[in-house]
């Protein structure tokens, strides 16, 4: 029977580059998302993947989206947390809302999802959990004081849980993307854009689909050796 994988914010962006990839490598997949309900459908129509509507920020919704998946999908062996939102500006700018959201949902996100899933994955003895950081998390990035403390959260979570999961077969990693060539991307001003890609050695933003093959990695039985680790996907423009 396929092991199945759920990917938080799976229709969309990296997400849905996540979902098609897990997907060719023999996983039943499941995409969560938040609010887009025309996407979601549109998405489902023509990957042939399941889409579930549940707030990750919730910590009741996850669980009961999550128990709804086991049900009618079956037990859950695999983590992608995905889900992510800005709300940028200065300290000075940045309202409380804009703070708590971003935590809630990115990194409270993750902290519900593995809530949900690892008691299962820890009685079946397998398991694998990926966290979707970012090199903001890592680098800091003006105007993204909230952004940045939860990515960066996201990483020391990664290694606190791999160390509760390891002797029970489940790993937990995360990945740190770079600038990727996705909407939430192409929603930066064009001179601000030209100013970030000057700063990546390899000259060009990255792709969904390397994200993708490092997550597809990271979930499978060849991966077993590594946990607690956080994959730099930046095209080198983050070091260290």
């Amino acid at each position: 029977m396929a092991r199945v994988a759920i990917v938080t914010g799976g229709t969309r962006g990296i997400g849905r580059a996540i979902c098609e990839h897990l997907k060719e490598d023999g996983f039943t997949v499941v995409a969560n998302y938040g609010g887009n309900d025309e996407a979601a459908q549109a998405f489902t129509k023509e990957t042939g993947i399941a889409a579930y509507k549940w707030d990750v920020g919730d910590h009741h919704a996850t669980q009961a989206g999550c128990e709804k998946v086991t049900e009618e999908i079956g037990p859950v062996d695999v983590v992608v947390n995905n889900a992510g939102i800005t709300r940028d500006g200065t300290l000075m700018r940045m309202t409380y809302e804009d703070w708590h959201d971003v935590m809630r949902i990115n990194l409270g996100g993750c902290f519900n999802m593995a809530k949900a899933c690892f008691p299962g994955m820890k009685e079946r003895g397998w398991g694998r959990i990926v966290n979707i950081g970012s090199i903001n998390g890592q680098a800091g990035q003006y105007g993204q004081v909230n952004y940045a403390a939860a990515k960066s959260g996201i990483h020391g979570f990664t290694k606190a849980l791999a160390q509760e999961g390891a002797r029970f077969d489940i790993t937990v990693n995360a990945i740190a993307p770079g600038y990727i060539d996705t909407d939430m991307v192409a929603a930066v001003p064009e001179n601000v854009l030209e100013k970030i890609v000057a700063k990546i050695p390899v000259g060009r933003l990255g792709q969904p689909s390397e994200i993708a093959r490092g997550v597809s990695f990271l979930c499978s039985d060849e991966a077993g050796f590594v946990t607690g680790s956080t994959m730099s996907i930046n095209g080198g423009q983050h070091m260290y």
